[in-house]
Protein backbone atom coordinates (compact mmCIF):
# COMPACT_ATOMS: atom_id res chain seq x y z
CA UNK A 1 0.00 0.00 0.00
CA UNK A 2 1.42 3.20 -0.92
CA UNK A 3 2.19 5.79 2.09
CA UNK A 4 0.36 9.36 1.63
CA UNK A 5 2.83 12.28 2.44
CA UNK A 6 1.15 13.75 5.37
CA UNK A 7 4.16 15.43 6.23
CA UNK A 8 2.45 19.38 5.35
CA UNK A 9 -0.33 18.81 6.32
CA UNK A 10 0.17 17.25 10.17
CA UNK A 11 3.35 18.50 12.02
CA UNK A 12 1.43 18.90 15.25
CA UNK A 13 2.64 21.45 17.30
CA UNK A 14 1.76 21.94 21.32
CA UNK A 15 0.02 25.16 20.71
CA UNK A 16 -2.32 23.05 18.52
CA UNK A 17 -2.97 20.49 21.16
CA UNK A 18 -6.36 20.84 23.43
CA UNK A 19 -6.51 18.64 27.10
CA UNK A 20 -9.82 17.76 28.36
CA UNK A 21 -9.70 16.72 31.87
CA UNK A 22 -13.08 15.52 34.29
CA UNK A 23 -13.15 17.87 37.14
CA UNK A 24 -15.46 15.41 38.96
CA UNK A 25 -12.90 12.60 39.43
CA UNK A 26 -9.73 13.17 41.43
CA UNK A 27 -6.49 14.04 39.94
CA UNK A 28 -7.44 14.39 36.57
CA UNK A 29 -7.66 17.80 36.39
CA UNK A 30 -3.69 17.73 38.19
CA UNK A 31 -2.49 14.99 35.05
CA UNK A 32 -4.03 17.26 32.66
CA UNK A 33 -1.55 20.35 33.71
CA UNK A 34 1.01 18.13 34.76
CA UNK A 35 1.08 17.10 31.00
CA UNK A 36 0.35 20.67 29.59
CA UNK A 37 3.42 22.04 31.47
CA UNK A 38 5.74 19.26 30.32
CA UNK A 39 4.62 19.14 26.47
CA UNK A 40 4.47 23.73 26.72
CA UNK A 41 1.05 23.45 25.97
CA UNK A 42 -0.70 26.94 26.66
CA UNK A 43 -2.74 27.15 29.89
CA UNK A 44 -5.88 27.97 27.76
CA UNK A 45 -5.97 24.77 25.99
CA UNK A 46 -7.06 23.14 28.86
CA UNK A 47 -11.11 22.20 28.27
CA UNK A 48 -12.61 21.19 32.06
CA UNK A 49 -15.51 19.11 31.91
CA UNK A 50 -18.12 17.80 34.60
CA UNK A 51 -19.10 14.65 33.40
CA UNK A 52 -19.47 11.21 34.28
CA UNK A 53 -16.52 9.35 36.57
CA UNK A 54 -17.47 6.08 34.79
CA UNK A 55 -15.86 4.15 31.71
CA UNK A 56 -19.36 3.85 30.14
CA UNK A 57 -21.73 6.17 29.28
CA UNK A 58 -24.74 6.55 27.71
CA UNK A 59 -25.15 8.63 24.01
CA UNK A 60 -27.23 11.74 25.85
CA UNK A 61 -24.31 11.83 28.72
CA UNK A 62 -21.58 11.88 26.10
CA UNK A 63 -23.71 14.74 23.77
CA UNK A 64 -24.42 17.22 27.10
CA UNK A 65 -21.46 16.75 29.40
CA UNK A 66 -18.70 15.93 26.74
CA UNK A 67 -19.48 17.01 23.04
CA UNK A 68 -21.09 20.24 23.33
CA UNK A 69 -18.91 22.17 25.96
CA UNK A 70 -15.66 20.71 23.74
CA UNK A 71 -17.54 21.79 20.55
CA UNK A 72 -17.86 25.02 22.03
CA UNK A 73 -14.26 25.35 22.86
CA UNK A 74 -13.14 24.39 19.25
CA UNK A 75 -15.24 26.97 17.48
CA UNK A 76 -14.95 29.83 19.92
CA UNK A 77 -11.29 29.19 18.94
CA UNK A 78 -11.96 29.33 15.13
CA UNK A 79 -13.80 32.45 15.53
CA UNK A 80 -10.69 34.30 17.87
CA UNK A 81 -8.51 33.93 14.50
CA UNK A 82 -5.49 34.68 17.25
CA UNK A 83 -4.38 31.67 18.55
CA UNK A 84 -3.78 28.42 16.46
CA UNK A 85 -6.54 26.14 15.91
CA UNK A 86 -6.65 22.94 17.84
CA UNK A 87 -5.98 19.74 15.92
CA UNK A 88 -5.33 17.31 18.23
CA UNK A 89 -7.59 16.69 21.51
CA UNK A 90 -5.98 14.62 24.54
CA UNK A 91 -8.61 12.90 26.81
CA UNK A 92 -7.09 12.03 30.48
CA UNK A 93 -7.40 9.68 33.30
CA UNK A 94 -10.76 10.35 34.61
CA UNK A 95 -12.59 10.80 31.50
CA UNK A 96 -14.79 8.29 30.40
CA UNK A 97 -13.89 5.57 27.75
CA UNK A 98 -16.59 4.24 26.01
CA UNK A 99 -20.48 4.76 24.62
CA UNK A 100 -22.70 2.36 24.65
CA UNK A 101 -25.86 1.54 22.24
CA UNK A 102 -28.85 3.33 23.06
CA UNK A 103 -30.84 0.71 20.62
CA UNK A 104 -30.73 -2.49 21.91
CA UNK A 105 -31.38 -4.28 18.46
CA UNK A 106 -28.23 -2.78 17.21
CA UNK A 107 -25.80 -5.29 15.65
CA UNK A 108 -22.14 -5.22 15.70
CA UNK A 109 -22.04 -3.81 12.39
CA UNK A 110 -24.27 -1.09 12.55
CA UNK A 111 -23.72 0.02 16.19
CA UNK A 112 -23.80 3.48 17.89
CA UNK A 113 -21.73 2.01 20.56
CA UNK A 114 -18.30 3.70 19.87
CA UNK A 115 -15.81 4.67 21.95
CA UNK A 116 -15.46 8.17 23.19
CA UNK A 117 -11.83 9.48 21.57
CA UNK A 118 -13.40 8.49 18.51
CA UNK A 119 -16.30 10.30 18.78
CA UNK A 120 -14.33 13.63 19.28
CA UNK A 121 -12.23 13.12 16.29
CA UNK A 122 -15.74 14.03 14.47
CA UNK A 123 -16.91 16.97 16.99
CA UNK A 124 -16.15 19.10 14.27
CA UNK A 125 -17.98 17.53 11.55
CA UNK A 126 -21.41 18.11 12.58
CA UNK A 127 -24.45 15.68 11.46
CA UNK A 128 -23.30 12.35 10.69
CA UNK A 129 -24.18 8.73 10.66
CA UNK A 130 -23.96 7.47 13.79
CA UNK A 131 -24.82 3.94 13.12
CA UNK A 132 -21.38 1.95 11.81
CA UNK A 133 -17.77 3.24 10.90
CA UNK A 134 -17.39 6.17 8.92
CA UNK A 135 -13.99 6.34 6.42
CA UNK A 136 -11.01 8.30 8.16
CA UNK A 137 -9.85 10.60 5.35
CA UNK A 138 -6.11 10.39 6.39
CA UNK A 139 -6.09 6.58 5.87
CA UNK A 140 -4.34 5.96 2.23
CA UNK A 141 -6.78 2.94 1.57
CA UNK A 142 -9.85 4.83 1.53
CA UNK A 143 -8.38 7.39 -1.44
CA UNK A 144 -10.28 5.73 -3.72
CA UNK A 145 -13.34 6.40 -1.89
CA UNK A 146 -12.88 10.64 -2.39
CA UNK A 147 -16.38 10.58 -4.07
CA UNK A 148 -18.04 8.75 -0.99
CA UNK A 149 -16.54 9.76 1.90
CA UNK A 150 -18.44 12.14 4.10
CA UNK A 151 -16.16 13.52 6.38
CA UNK A 152 -13.90 16.23 5.38
CA UNK A 153 -10.39 16.13 6.37
CA UNK A 154 -10.26 20.03 8.02
CA UNK A 155 -13.29 18.37 10.15
CA UNK A 156 -11.22 15.94 11.40
CA UNK A 157 -9.24 16.00 14.93
CA UNK A 158 -6.34 13.73 15.90
CA UNK A 159 -7.20 12.04 19.38
CA UNK A 160 -5.00 10.35 21.84
CA UNK A 161 -5.43 9.41 25.77
CA UNK A 162 -2.85 9.81 28.44
CA UNK A 163 -4.50 7.04 30.72
CA UNK A 164 -4.09 3.39 32.40
CA UNK A 165 -5.15 1.06 35.06
CA UNK A 166 -3.94 3.90 37.96
CA UNK A 167 -3.03 7.60 37.90
CA UNK A 168 0.54 6.69 38.54
CA UNK A 169 0.71 4.33 35.52
CA UNK A 170 -0.78 7.46 33.59
CA UNK A 171 2.14 9.99 34.61
CA UNK A 172 4.41 7.24 33.66
CA UNK A 173 3.37 7.39 30.27
CA UNK A 174 4.48 11.36 30.23
CA UNK A 175 7.71 10.74 32.07
CA UNK A 176 8.51 8.16 29.58
CA UNK A 177 7.84 9.49 26.12
CA UNK A 178 9.70 12.93 26.94
CA UNK A 179 13.13 10.99 28.27
CA UNK A 180 12.95 8.25 25.51
CA UNK A 181 12.51 11.15 23.21
CA UNK A 182 16.39 12.11 24.73
CA UNK A 183 17.68 9.10 25.03
CA UNK A 184 16.45 7.30 21.55
CA UNK A 185 14.08 4.25 22.00
CA UNK A 186 16.17 1.22 22.30
CA UNK A 187 15.29 -2.67 22.11
CA UNK A 188 13.32 -4.79 19.92
CA UNK A 189 10.40 -4.88 17.58
CA UNK A 190 8.43 -8.11 17.60
CA UNK A 191 6.31 -8.88 15.16
CA UNK A 192 3.65 -12.12 15.87
CA UNK A 193 2.09 -13.55 12.52
CA UNK A 194 0.48 -16.02 12.24
CA UNK A 195 1.35 -17.59 8.70
CA UNK A 196 4.31 -17.44 6.46
CA UNK A 197 3.89 -13.55 3.89
CA UNK A 198 1.95 -15.06 1.02
CA UNK A 199 2.37 -14.19 -2.21
CA UNK A 200 -1.16 -12.86 -3.02
CA UNK A 201 -1.08 -9.64 -3.03
CA UNK A 202 -5.22 -9.49 -3.33
CA UNK A 203 -5.73 -9.99 0.34
CA UNK A 204 -8.34 -8.89 2.61
CA UNK A 205 -8.91 -9.61 6.42
CA UNK A 206 -7.05 -11.54 8.54
CA UNK A 207 -4.37 -12.64 5.95
CA UNK A 208 -4.23 -9.16 4.93
CA UNK A 209 -3.42 -8.18 8.51
CA UNK A 210 -1.06 -10.51 8.83
CA UNK A 211 1.04 -10.10 5.89
CA UNK A 212 0.90 -6.49 6.85
CA UNK A 213 2.85 -7.56 10.00
CA UNK A 214 5.43 -8.90 7.39
CA UNK A 215 5.70 -5.96 5.98
CA UNK A 216 5.94 -4.27 8.96
CA UNK A 217 8.64 -6.36 10.49
CA UNK A 218 10.58 -5.75 6.95
CA UNK A 219 10.56 -2.19 6.86
CA UNK A 220 12.09 -1.92 10.53
CA UNK A 221 14.72 -4.08 9.07
CA UNK A 222 15.30 -2.23 6.16
CA UNK A 223 15.60 0.63 8.23
CA UNK A 224 18.61 -0.25 10.53
CA UNK A 225 16.97 1.22 13.28
CA UNK A 226 16.82 -2.00 15.35
CA UNK A 227 16.77 -6.10 15.22
CA UNK A 228 13.67 -7.56 14.26
CA UNK A 229 12.07 -10.75 15.76
CA UNK A 230 9.38 -12.18 13.30
CA UNK A 231 7.62 -15.28 14.14
CA UNK A 232 5.29 -16.47 11.94
CA UNK A 233 3.77 -19.59 13.17
CA UNK A 234 0.06 -20.60 14.96
CA UNK A 235 1.79 -20.47 18.11
CA UNK A 236 2.00 -17.18 19.96
CA UNK A 237 5.09 -15.63 22.09
CA UNK A 238 5.53 -17.45 24.86
CA UNK A 239 6.39 -16.07 28.24
CA UNK A 240 9.80 -14.51 28.55
CA UNK A 241 9.99 -15.14 24.29
CA UNK A 242 10.45 -11.09 23.97
CA UNK A 243 12.75 -9.80 26.27
CA UNK A 244 14.12 -6.39 25.32
CA UNK A 245 10.76 -5.09 23.36
CA UNK A 246 10.68 -2.03 21.87
CA UNK A 247 7.81 -2.31 19.34
CA UNK A 248 5.13 -4.91 19.28
CA UNK A 249 2.03 -6.18 17.57
CA UNK A 250 0.54 -9.59 16.93
CA UNK A 251 -2.59 -11.77 17.21
CA UNK A 252 -4.74 -13.33 18.32
CA UNK A 253 -5.48 -14.24 22.27
CA UNK A 254 -9.01 -12.40 22.92
CA UNK A 255 -8.75 -11.21 26.48
CA UNK A 256 -5.70 -13.18 27.50
CA UNK A 257 -2.68 -11.36 28.09
CA UNK A 258 0.55 -13.06 27.51
CA UNK A 259 3.11 -12.36 29.39
CA UNK A 260 5.86 -12.70 26.82
CA UNK A 261 7.04 -9.29 26.88
CA UNK A 262 9.93 -7.04 29.07
CA UNK A 263 8.71 -3.92 28.15
CA UNK A 264 11.62 -1.12 27.55
CA UNK A 265 10.99 2.44 28.38
CA UNK A 266 9.03 4.09 25.88
CA UNK A 267 7.55 1.14 24.29
CA UNK A 268 5.20 1.03 21.60
CA UNK A 269 2.76 -2.12 21.19
CA UNK A 270 -0.69 -3.68 20.16
CA UNK A 271 -2.83 -6.70 19.98
CA UNK A 272 -5.59 -7.38 17.53
CA UNK A 273 -7.98 -8.44 18.87
CA UNK A 274 -11.26 -7.22 19.94
CA UNK A 275 -12.56 -5.73 22.89
CA UNK A 276 -8.67 -5.62 24.21
CA UNK A 277 -9.66 -1.86 25.51
CA UNK A 278 -13.09 -2.56 27.29
CA UNK A 279 -12.24 -1.32 30.63
CA UNK A 280 -8.61 -0.09 32.12
CA UNK A 281 -9.74 0.33 35.36
CA UNK A 282 -11.06 -3.27 36.06
CA UNK A 283 -8.64 -4.91 38.48
CA UNK A 284 -9.31 -8.01 36.84
CA UNK A 285 -9.40 -7.60 33.60
CA UNK A 286 -6.78 -9.39 31.41
CA UNK A 287 -6.96 -7.82 28.34
CA UNK A 288 -4.31 -6.34 26.59
CA UNK A 289 -4.44 -2.34 26.62
CA UNK A 290 -4.48 -2.49 30.04
CA UNK A 291 -1.69 -5.19 30.81
CA UNK A 292 0.63 -3.57 28.26
CA UNK A 293 0.27 -0.41 30.20
CA UNK A 294 0.84 -1.92 33.40
CA UNK A 295 3.63 -3.95 32.52
CA UNK A 296 5.61 -0.89 31.35
CA UNK A 297 4.76 0.33 27.74
CA UNK A 298 4.06 3.96 26.82
CA UNK A 299 1.92 3.62 24.70
CA UNK A 300 -0.89 0.82 22.74
CA UNK A 301 -4.18 0.53 20.78
CA UNK A 302 -7.00 -0.81 21.44
CA UNK A 303 -10.91 -1.46 20.56
CA UNK A 304 -13.35 -0.65 23.47
CA UNK A 305 -15.81 -3.27 21.48
CA UNK A 306 -16.28 -5.35 18.55
CA UNK A 307 -14.23 -3.46 15.94
CA UNK A 308 -13.79 -6.03 13.14
CA UNK A 309 -9.93 -6.35 12.01
CA UNK A 310 -10.24 -3.94 9.39
CA UNK A 311 -10.62 -1.33 12.30
CA UNK A 312 -7.35 -2.00 13.57
CA UNK A 313 -4.40 0.35 11.63
CA UNK A 314 -2.47 -1.44 9.28
CA UNK A 315 0.83 -2.68 11.36
CA UNK A 316 2.85 -1.67 8.16
CA UNK A 317 1.50 2.53 7.81
CA UNK A 318 1.68 2.42 11.45
CA UNK A 319 4.97 1.07 12.48
CA UNK A 320 6.40 2.46 9.31
CA UNK A 321 5.25 5.90 10.26
CA UNK A 322 7.06 5.84 13.20
CA UNK A 323 10.22 3.99 12.01
CA UNK A 324 10.62 6.93 9.51
CA UNK A 325 10.82 10.03 12.37
CA UNK A 326 9.00 12.42 10.40
CA UNK A 327 5.49 12.28 12.44
CA UNK A 328 4.50 11.79 16.08
CA UNK A 329 3.04 8.85 17.47
CA UNK A 330 -0.75 10.71 17.06
CA UNK A 331 -0.33 11.66 13.68
CA UNK A 332 0.97 7.99 12.68
CA UNK A 333 -1.86 6.39 14.38
CA UNK A 334 -4.47 9.06 12.20
CA UNK A 335 -2.98 8.06 9.25
CA UNK A 336 -3.08 4.41 9.53
CA UNK A 337 -6.65 4.00 11.14
CA UNK A 338 -9.09 3.02 8.71
CA UNK A 339 -12.43 4.05 10.29
CA UNK A 340 -13.76 7.00 12.66
CA UNK A 341 -16.99 6.54 14.96
CA UNK A 342 -16.10 3.32 16.00
CA UNK A 343 -14.30 1.61 18.35
CA UNK A 344 -10.42 1.86 18.40
CA UNK A 345 -8.43 4.34 20.22
CA UNK A 346 -4.63 5.35 21.60
CA UNK A 347 -3.22 6.13 24.52
CA UNK A 348 -0.08 7.55 24.91
CA UNK A 349 1.08 11.07 24.32
CA UNK A 350 0.17 12.06 20.65
CA UNK A 351 3.66 14.17 20.47
CA UNK A 352 5.68 11.66 21.27
CA UNK A 353 8.17 11.32 18.73
CA UNK A 354 10.45 7.89 19.51
CA UNK A 355 12.49 8.38 16.61
CA UNK A 356 14.40 11.34 14.69
CA UNK A 357 13.71 11.90 11.09
CA UNK A 358 15.18 9.52 8.21
CA UNK A 359 17.56 11.55 6.29
CA UNK A 360 16.92 11.29 2.00
CA UNK A 361 20.33 9.39 1.96
CA UNK A 362 19.44 6.70 4.35
CA UNK A 363 15.35 6.49 3.52
CA UNK A 364 13.46 3.39 3.85
CA UNK A 365 13.56 1.66 0.83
Amino acid sequence: MCLINSRPALALEPGEVAVVANAEVSGSVALARKYMTARAIPPGNLILLHTAGTETISRSIYNTSIRKPVLSFLQQRIQEKKRPRIHCIVTVFGMPLKIRADDKTDTDRHTTRAAVDSELALVLSGDYPLSGWLPNPYFPGNLFLAGKILLKRDNVLMVSRIDGPDLATARRLITDSLTTEKTGLAGEACFDARWPEPEDKKLSGYALYDASLHRAARRIRESGRMQVCLDQSETLFTKGACPDTALYCGWYSLGKYVDAFTWGRGAIGYHIASGECATLKNPDNNGWCRQILAHGAAATIGPVYEPYVQGFPLPELFFGQLIEGYLSLGESFLVSLPYLSWQVILIGDPLYQPFTPIEKSEKIP
